[in-house]
């Protein structure tokens, strides 16, 4: 069973869809139980950064997460779910992520030319072996709306990376923690395929 955890976020329904149309049956729950139980745990997002991280305190999610992460579950961020996977974020000082990864969370520079937020189709940059790409070359587009990104703290995290006026981690793996910048389940095909590639992980 796939849990995605239900802290209000905007993008539940489609991550539920897209999960749905692989022939999965997620369960959108906040409930402490299921999520521990789940054989895997997405958890989406848009929005702000402090909002999310006061949604999943006032839902008594922080801890249930932490064990997510500490009992080996895997586990895929998605755009703010990434953010939040991290120590802090420029968006809104002061506020503590998650911390379950080392890095920070910064905004884009003012760049002639790009306009922020950062929103359309962009390339990657994958690392070998990065189980989230497993079948997918590097230069596959998925689609990205983020005015923030990731400075990871350990570059080794990075397994994948774009560009937009800056180098940025797009994607991140370290044991069963995974999590992506940009929107699988917006991304088409390659996207699906991410999303397959994650629920057939071991």
């Amino acid at each position: 069973m796939i849990a995605i955890i239900d802290y209000d976020a905007g993008n539940l329904k489609s991550v539920e869809k897209a999960l749905t149309a692989l022939g999965e049956k997620p369960v959108v729950s906040r409930e402490k139980e299921t999520i521990l139980s789940a054989d895997k745990v997405i958890l989406p997002g848009v929005g702000s950064f402090g909002d999310a991280m006061e949604k999943l305190r006032q839902y008594g999610l922080v801890d249930v997460i932490r064990q997510v992460a500490d009992q080996g579950t895997p586990f895929l961020g998605i755009c703010l779910g990434l953010q939040l996977f991290f120590e802090s974020s420029e968006e809104c000082r002061g506020v503590k992520g998650l911390s379950l990864l080392p890095g920070k969370i910064v905004k884009f520079p003012d760049t002639p030319g790009l306009k922020v937020p950062h929103m359309g189709w962009n390339c990657l940059d994958i690392k070998p072996g990065a189980k989230l790409f497993k079948g997918i070359g590097s230069g596959a587009y998925v689609y990205f709306v983020h005015s923030y990104y990731l400075e990871a703290g350990e570059e080794s995290d990075v397994a994948a990376s774009a560009d937009y006026g800056v180098r940025f981690g797009a994607s991140v793996e370290r044991g069963n923690l995974f999590a992506c910048q940009f929107h699988p389940e917006k991304s088409s095909d390659t996207g699906l395929k991410i999303l397959r590639n994650f629920i057939e992980l071991a």
